[in-house]
Parts: structure tokens; C-alpha cells; sequence
């Protein structure tokens, strides 16, 4: 299927502004693994017919990796270029598939002039859903298979989303099962705070081996994640305890290939 991604830049030129902006990324831009979900995404927009753009060439990085990293200047700088950008276009809603993406944006870029709506991607799923508009057919692939989810930091602790991505595993008639350290006692995957950027610390364990062996111990064939940073130290924490026993998909992967999209 040919996928439909059009560019604020060139609705624009049509005197048009869409309804949705879905900022895209470092990660779901760039990094290999996170462009699929990126596609899958995509995908399910084009399914709805959802009225959405991207920046395209115009999005940069949000700055939140420098800002966890403690440089508030290069942080700020990225960030005040990026609401001219998102302004000039008359952006009102924001969706996005990173949850520090969808941290930064809407907390943090308000005190620098940029307040906008903004919604993690399972959200904006679960709400499509409720609202009839994304009809699931059956758990489809994944119907009773055994799934469990990987709160991100950013998403669960940090805003409290938890509903949205387990009402969509249910949805797929999936049988759902918790880790011990789940919800708001969730455990970090091990990137988060910037860590994915640099050199860890010396300890007895890796945080992602740790967080692989919770997901493991659940018995689940299948660990859900909604951050491109969590789906990295999942696949690598998972593929050294458990290789080619445990998958790591992001919840949008889930849905598409449940329902065949």
C-alpha cells in the first residue's frame, strides 16, 4: 500500500492547514527499527482518512536530549526554532509516537510560547477507537496471545498514561499480562534521562536486561512498547535473555498487522 504523507509546507501552498501535525521524530525519522512504526503509523491515518501533515525537512530534534543531558541553552535554541516553525504553520494539535517527543511538547514547550494539544499515538488510537472511527475486527494475528506491555517513563510516570495503549491491547482480544514493576512502579528501559547517549555507569546489571528478564518472567511471547528508545533496549535486552523467543512490537505495529492494514 502506497502510503499518503504530505507535508505542512505543501498544504500550505493550498491555503490549507490540517487538523493533525504528527511530528515524526529523530528516532522515527532516522533510526531503522522506529521507521516502521512510523509506516505503521501512517498507515492507519491513510486508513481513517485522517486530514494530517508533517514538517518533513522543516522538523528538527525537540531538544529534549540535550535538556536531560543539562544544557538548557541548546535545548532552548532547538526549541524556539521549532515553535516559529509550528506557529507560523497555525499548528493546534500535535500527535507523535515519542513519548519524550510528547513530553517535551506538551509541558515544556508552553513556557517558550508554544501551546498546542498534543497526544501520544495510543491515544489518538484508543480515542479513534471509543469514537467508532478505528473499528477492530477481532484481535486478529494476536488474538489470545499472551502480551505484555512496557510503560515508557515519559508516557506512564511522567503523564500518567496507562488506559490507552492496554485498552487497545484488549481490544485485540489479547490476553494481557502485567509485569511486576508495572504502571506507576514501572521500571526504566534504561535510555531514558539521556542515557541512550552515552556511556553507562558500572553496576552488576544493565537496566535493560533487568526490565528483559521482568518482561520474560511474565511468560508472554509478546512485549509491547510506545517509545522507539524502549523498543531498542527491549529488542537487545530480550534477544540476549530470551533469543527468538520473545518479539518486541510498538503498539501501532499490533494494530496494523492485527487487522491486516
Amino acid at each position: 500500500m502506497e502510503l499518503k504523507v504530505p507535508t505542512m509546507a505543501e498544504l500550505a501552498a493550498e491555503g490549507r492547514t490540517p487538523e493533525v501535525l504528527f511530528w515524526v521524530g529523530c528516532a522515527g525519522s532516522i533510526d531503522q527499527r522506529a521507521i516502521k512504526i512510523t509506516s505503521a503509523f501512517v498507515k492507519i491515518l491513510n486508513h481513517l482518512k485522517t486530514d494530517f501533515a508533517i514538517l518533513g525537512k522543516e522538523e528538527a530534534c525537540t531538544g529534549d536530549p540535550a535538556k536531560r543531558a543539562g544544557n538548557e541553552f541548546v535545548f532552548q535554541m532547538a526549541a524556539l526554532q521549532n515553535i516559529e516553525i509550528l506557529n507560523a504553520y497555525q499548528v493546534r494539535k500535535i500527535v507523535t509516537t515519542c513519548p519524550h517527543c510528547f513530553n517535551i511538547l506538551k509541558n515544556e514547550y508552553p513556557n517558550l510560547g508554544g501551546a498546542y494539544e498534543v497526544m501520544h499515538h495510543t491515544q489518538f488510537l484508543q480515542e479513534m477507537i471509543n469514537e467508532g472511527k478505528l473499528v477492530v475486527q477481532g484481535g486478529g494475528a494476536f488474538k489470545g496471545k499472551k502480551i505484555t506491555f512496557h510503560d515508557s517513563c515519559y508516557l506512564g510516570r511522567a503523564n500518567e498514561v496507562y488506559e490507552a495503549p492496554r485498552a487497545i491491547l484488549e481490544a485485540l482480544d489479547a490476553d494481557l499480562v502485567e509485569m511486576k514493576a508495572a504502571k506507576s512502579r514501572g521500571l526504566c528501559c534504561g535510555a531514558g534521562g539521556a542515557q541512550m547517549f552515552k556511556e553507562e555507569e558500572h553496576g552488576t546489571q544493565r537496566v535493560n536486561q533487568k526490565r528483559a528478564e521482568q518482561a520474560i518472567e511474565t511468560g508472554a511471547e509478546i512485549v509491547a512498547a510506545g517509545c522507539p528508545f524502549c523498543m531498542t533496549m527491549l529488542s537487545d535486552g530480550t534477544t540476549e535473555k530470551a533469543p527468538g523467543k520473545v518479539k518486541v512490537f510498538d503498539i501501532v505495529e499490533l494494530l496494523v498487522q492485527g487487522q491486516g492494514l
